[in-house]
């Protein structure tokens, strides 16, 4: 394939956290196999006190106004959620909810949307009960879900669904994209698994870099009849599947790039998106526990530590990307999984782990080192 040099300069240029995923708390009814966090229905010593998250979002909202997505474990069980999503809506911070479903009722999503919630997802990573159970680590999970997302409906709040690929999973994709238009989902996010966290033990169902281009195509050909937002997360390797796609058609890329479905960048870690724990700790994902900042530490400064952190320097910084991801002409839309990179490695910055793509100069330069073998 021909070298696309523009590529690698694009992208945006301006860094400013555009998502912040916060983990209210660790606790979680659910035992899913592949959760990052290991979460249990337990209690988690020193998580953020209302007060601490609060005065985070004060600073946050006094330079950025991005989407918050509330997640866990389980925010619904933290019993000052409703303070702390009046007080989202009240820096004028955009709040979005992401919860098993199991907690759902129609009292209690008729209650999330009148704080203010524009939205939340709920996780079917089957199309039935006993796929995505086994998946979840619960009998009735799937049930539960279902029940959530039926009183979802008759409260009027907007739900995405969410679905964690895996082999288990990966050829069904489409049958549980049906599921979720039919239930009346607003968009549909399937993740790619990570393997961190218990999904550690999920190693052999993890896709490999050949699997995991059939199933990004697979999404490609999908997002082109689906009738609801589709967007690939933790598959950073999609934007140059869909550039590649589109370039074949004869077609420009036109990505929406702004609200909870934009397709602007494969890892957006420290460029648009940022990660604060339970604790404080501030990341670039869930998935990749190399500290940023602590919050606690920093006097509670989110924009200090988005600013100059190193972590999220190196991010920024092309140069910094190790192997092919280094030299990829894709590489502005990508930026690989660092996640994947460092299970696989130990090294954040090493090439994706899980993609196949050989980029247009490291093919030169073998056939280079070829032809003066042969000569």
């Amino acid at each position: 394939m021909a070298s696309h040099p523009h590529h690698a300069s694009g992208g945006p240029r301006r860094h400013t956290p555009r998502l912040i995923a916060w983990e209210l708390t660790r606790s979680c009814p659910l035992s899913c196999v592949h959760c990052r966090a290991s979460a249990a229905m337990r209690p988690f010593e020193n998580e953020l006190s209302t007060e601490e998250i609060q005065r985070i979002l004060d600073n946050v909202a006094t330079e950025h106004k991005p989407i918050i997505i509330l997640t866990g474990g389980e925010p619904m069980l933290r019993p000052d959620l409703e303070t702390i999503v009046r007080h989202c809506i009240a820096r004028d911070l955009k709040p979005v909810l992401a919860t098993c479903g199991a907690l759902l009722t129609e009292e209690s999503a008729g209650a999330l949307k009148a704080w203010g919630i524009e939205r939340i997802s709920v996780s079917i990573d089957g199309p039935d009960a006993e796929r995505h159970d086994a998946f979840r680590g619960e009998p009735g999970a799937f049930d539960a879900a279902m029940r959530g997302l039926a009183a979802c409906r008759a409260a009027g709040l907007p739900f995405q669904v969410n679905a964690t690929i895996t082999r288990r999973n990966a050829g069904q994709i489409g049958v549980i994209l049906e599921r979720a238009v039919a239930e009346g989902a607003v968009a549909f996010h399937p993740f790619l698994l990570v393997p961190t966290g218990r999904g550690t033990g999920l190693g052999d169902e993890a896709l490999d870099a050949d699997e995991y281009e059939t199933v990004l195509n697979r999404i490609y050909d999908l997002r082109q009849t689906s009738p609801v937002p589709f967007k690939p997360t933790c598959a950073p390797h999609y934007y140059r599947v869909l550039r590649q796609r589109e370039e074949a058609a004869g077609r420009e890329v036109i990505a929406e790039t702004h609200g909870l479905d934009a397709m602007t960048r494969g890892c957006m870690g420290g460029t648009s998106f940022a990660f604060i724990s339970h604790v404080g700790k501030v990341q670039i994902c869930g998935f990749l526990e190399e500290e940023a900042g602590d919050l606690r530490a920093a006097d509670y400064d989110f924009r200090a530590i988005w600013r100059d952190s190193e972590l999220f320097a190196k991010m920024r910084s092309f140069r910094n990307y190790k192997g092919d991801c280094g030299i990829c002409e894709y590489r502005a839309w990508c930026g690989g999984c660092r996640a994947r990179a460092y299970a696989a490695t130990g090294d954040y910055m090493a090439e994706e782990p899980s993609c196949n793509y050989r980029p247009a100069a490291a093919l030169e330069a073998e056939a280079e080192a070829q032809a003066e073998g042969g000569a």
